[in-house]
């Protein structure tokens, strides 16, 4: 049985701050370990279960926060800035489940610890199917497009709620409750990977019965950027459609694409917004 994880790092019991998981902070080298131990404990729980195999994306920041000899049972990890399918590079239809680790909010939002969605500096609200979409169910499109449930997510009590509406059935684990994009209450860490180790377990327990994203298709995106030059650069790829000053639209039947174009959207628009 394979399990596929994207783990990003806002999410983990504690952080609060950039400073706390970006390389450059003082306090990084403490946080990361945090980040590990949260994931190896999903990798814990999915092998108590049977789970056998193991694919670990690093997916925040520069993607290069893990260091591989510390994953649990022996996980094959894919690192590295430069993937065409970022957050959820790896991911085929021979895996079993997705698990997403560590995951964080939409700014657009109730207030999510040091929430955004893949560029603060460019994007202020995503919305999937008229529904307002975090990371965690854009990313969904990929693993809709391979059949693959996502059976798993951490982080805080928001994103746990705005993930619901694309993965109903997905065992949340919440292990702090925002306060502010910039505070939060948390569990203690050890406590919080228990419950993402028990909650891993149950997800894969469960498998059983899980279903691929409830994601209708054809699918839209619709992305409103924070000022009107990034909108208008975005319609220079095909198939990004105007709607507004500050929002476009990209449809698509084939959710792996739309992820793509979406992608691709983040990545043109990138270097304007900084």
């Amino acid at each position: 049985m394979k399990i596929f994880i994207s783990s990003d790092m806002e999410g983990t019991a504690g952080i609060v701050d950039w400073e706390q998981c970006r390389p450059t902070g003082s306090q990084y080298g403490y946080y990361r370990e945090l980040l590990e131990q949260e994931v190896n404990a999903a990798i814990e729980g999915a092998a108590a279960a049977g789970a056998t195999e193991f694919l670990v994306n690093d997916s925040h920041s520069a993607m290069s926060n893990l260091r591989p000899d510390r994953l649990a049972r022996r996980a094959r990890y894919l690192s590295g800035r430069h993937k065409p399918l970022y957050m959820m590079q790896g991911l085929d239809p021979s895996f079993d489940a997705v698990f997403f680790v560590s995951y964080h909010g939409s700014m657009s939002g109730a207030a999510s610890t040091l929430s955004h969605t893949y560029n603060p500096r460019a994007i202020a609200e995503v919305r999937l199917n008229g529904i307002a979409a975090g990371e965690a169910g854009i990313n969904a499109l990929v693993a809709l497009g391979h059949r693959v449930p996502v059976v798993l997510i951490t982080g805080d009590d928001v994103t746990a709620g705005q993930f619901e509406p694309f993965c109903p059935a997905a065992e949340a684990v919440v292990v702090k409750t925002s306060v502010s994009r910039f505070a939060a209450d948390s569990l203690h860490p050890e406590q919080a990977r228990e419950l993402i180790r028990d909650g891993a377990n149950t997800a894969v327990r469960n498998l059983g019965d899980a279903a691929p994203p409830a994601i209708a298709l054809p699918a839209t995106l619709a992305v409103r950027f924070r000022n009107a030059d990034l909108a208008e650069m975005a319609t220079w790829i095909t198939g990004v459609i105007r709607a507004d000053d500050l929002t476009v639209h990209i449809t698509d039947d084939d959710p792996v694409r739309l992820y793509r174009a979406f992608v691709t959207v983040v990545l043109l628009t990138r270097g304007i917004a900084e």
